[in-house]
């Protein structure tokens, strides 16, 4: 008997009663990771569930028994919190926003934000570092603010790698599956309820693409996935890592994002009139967009694509030009040869587009090149980095002056309620009301500030303080458990750190250029300033280096080894597995952050932003953000911005060095 054929796949799905339905509700729709008031309620549902599903109300009630389910009916407690969050969720999507307040909200405007990353929460993994991070607070932001956008990713199987450290301090790599029936995700179907699915065929490849959506507030995120079990098993792997692979499995998931990402859309009856192009990754949906037109009105690439331009915003975020990706000649004519006579162009002028000198063969097809070519608007993420993308990318225009390119600056900013903590939060509401919450532009609203009394300030800090404290000390002794660890030494973890010791952070991507190190230079002199015994610092470290970079991983053990020696046992931790719970707990708690790039290579950075809303004070060189954030009495600079010219070479988020 072939029992291969009687097996099938189940969803359990939790059976909640009229009662008890908005917590699913609530549960799909990603504005509970930014609200307070629910986090509370899904914590109070099962505080350690709460804690090893990674903070998924999704998978919690499918864990939760019936029984528990029916027992919270009786909660007159729980069930007046559940009705209060439902309440504020209802009152949020229905109230008028500010883009329909200011910007005439009959206006028949739809953005299209595409980016190969979103970092959302630590319960959704397809997120590596500070690209998805922005790309998730893009879209809360978005949402605060009404407008009428929609996000286009990626859903992969396995997303971003969990780290963990061996005895030695090396970093280990693993890949968890991504359930996507225990995540916030809802499959698009079409009026018969079959899953919504569109083709995609590009040189020998041919595959079959679904749609998830999850919803971010009022924004939706439609995240396409190709691990279907009518696609061929190489086709169902575009899907399955953020940044794996090789080269052509690149260019495959770029295809996917930006030509599947329009017709995705085209297929949910969404024409945007705006698509913005987060880092060059999502470039080929220019292509796509020209084409569509092309076939629409019957008329030639050079008129489509003047149209098509004017409606395409791109944002860059790397400062070298090896950052960003590059594809072999052979690599396009393998998957465009058919696409670009579709377009009207030989293959001379296809590739071009993707040329600073559209006349040397010589150059490679770059990303960012044609999106600068096709897009209306491009900028960079800092006045820094600006500078610098300006420099890099000038023989784009070689007949414009450099201070004429049509490369601006726009500094990144964070959405302030996903990373301040409840106890600023409350502290703010206290002296200043609740209208920051709602316009933080208000300069009126923050000149009240000054009338917060110095000393509940530094008492806010200092709880924070003590939640990480506690919160760094569990996640050491978790990771000296795993690794086998002994008794005592598993026991010394509840006495690492201090929670009344000035502590400084230093969290972010292990590349080479950030130099997490750097304080390692003179241990002696770093043993005197820890255990100064008047005035003791002490350091928490966290971060992810690429699986391939060797040159990464080396810096993480360097510091893994001196947290080891006596000396700093109780003053440096490194905590694994960087994630947003780590990054939450860390701007929140810290009271200083540490940022020691290489000047320019910091496009922008953002975490240090989370930090000073916090309470928090930046130490950082004059790169990126900071530049312009530093204003001599709210942090400290290292250096006066000299740049090195160091034998660094730069990769883009997630690559190897």
């Amino acid at each position: 008997m072939d029992f291969s054929k009687m097996l099938h796949k189940f969803t359990v799905v939790p059976s909640l009663t009229e009662d008890l339905a908005p917590l699913q509700r609530i549960a799909y729709n990603m504005w509970w990771s930014w609200e307070p008031n629910a986090i509370g309620l899904f914590r109070r549902l099962d505080p350690e569930l709460w804690q090893s599903t990674r903070h998924n109300p999704v998978e919690m009630l499918g864990i939760l028994q019936q029984t528990t389910l029916e027992t919270l009916k009786l909660d007159e407690g729980f069930m007046a919190h559940l009705r209060m969050v439902d309440e504020k969720l209802t009152e949020y999507l229905q109230e008028k926003t500010w883009f329909q307040k200011n910007c005439n909200g009959s206006l028949k405007m739809q953005v299209a934000y595409f980016s190969m990353e979103f970092g959302l929460h630590e319960s959704l993994p397809i997120y590596s570092g500070g690209l998805g991070i922005l790309a998730g607070d893009h879209l809360k932001s978005a949402s605060d603010l009404g407008l009428p956008l929609a996000g286009v990713g990626l859903l992969y199987r396995q997303g971003y790698f969990r780290q963990y450290l061996n005895n030695e301090g090396w970093q280990q790599e693993y890949y968890p599956e991504n359930d996507f029936y225990n995540l916030p995700l809802i499959m698009e179907r079409d009026e018969n309820g079959v899953p919504l699915a569109f083709e995609l065929e590009f040189g020998s490849r041919r595959f079959m693409v679904h749609i998830w959506r999850v919803q971010v507030g009022r924004v939706p995120l439609y995240l396409l996935d190709t691990n279907l079990e009518e696609n061929r098993p190489e086709d169902r792997l575009i899907t399955a890592q953020l940044y794996g692979g090789d080269q052509e499995m690149r260019i495959l998931q770029e295809i996917l994002l930006g030509i599947g990402g329009i017709r995705a859309l085209r297929a949910l009856g969404i024409v945007p009139n705006v698509c913005h192009m987060n880092e060059g990754h999502a470039a080929f949906l220019a292509l796509e967009r020209i084409r569509l037109l092309m076939e629409k009105r019957g008329i030639r690439f050079s008129e489509a694509r003047e149209i098509v331009t004017a409606g395409n915003v791109f944002t860059t975020h790397t400062p070298v030009e090896a950052g960003i990706d590059h594809f072999p000649a052979d690599l396009l004519d393998k998957y465009f040869a058919r696409y670009y006579k579709s377009l009207g162009l030989s293959r001379d002028e296809f590739l071009g587009l993707g040329r600073q000198n559209p006349r040397n063969t010589h150059e490679s097809f770059c990303m960012a090149v044609l999106a600068l070519k096709l897009a209306g608007h491009a900028n960079g993420v800092s006045q820094l980095h600006g500078e610098v993308s300006r420099r890099m990318w000038k023989n784009v225009w070689p007949e414009l002056p450099e201070e004429q390119l049509p490369l601006e600056s726009i500094t990144n900013g964070v959405h302030t309620r996903t990373w301040m903590s409840n106890h600023m939060t409350s502290l703010l509401v206290r002296y200043l009301g609740t209208r920051w919450l709602d316009d933080p532009t208000d300069h009126n609203v923050w000149r009240r500030i000054a009338r917060i009394p110095d000393a509940e300030l530094w008492r806010t800090q200092q709880s924070c303080r003590e939640k990480l404290v506690d919160f760094a000390r569990k996640r050491l002794k978790d990771q000296l458990v795993k690794v086998g660890a002994t008794t005592k030494e598993i026991s010394t973890a509840e006495e690492v750190l201090d929670p009344e010791v000035l502590t400084i952070g230093f969290a972010r991507r292990f590349a080479t250029y950030k130099r997490g190190t750097l304080l390692l230079r003179d241990l002696d002199r770093l043993s005197r300033i820890l255990n100064n015994p008047e005035m003791p610092v002490q350091i928490i470290f966290a971060g992810k280096a690429h699986p391939q970079d060797q040159e990464g991983k080396e810096l993480i053990r360097q510091i893994v080894q001196v947290s080891h020696q006596e000396r700093f046992r109780h003053r440096i931790v490194f905590i694994e597995d960087y994630d947003m719970e780590v990054a939450r707990h860390l701007v929140q708690g810290v009271d200083v952050w540490l940022n020691t790039p290489l000047r320019p290579m910091e496009a922008s950075g953002t975490s240090g932003m989370k930090v000073a809303f916090n309470g928090g004070l930046n130490m950082s060189v004059l790169d990126g953000w900071w530049c312009e954030g530093y204003q001599r009495n709210n942090g400290w600079a290292i250096g006066k911005g000299e740049v090195y010219e160091a034998a660094t070479t730069y990769r883009a988020p997630g690559w190897p060095r």
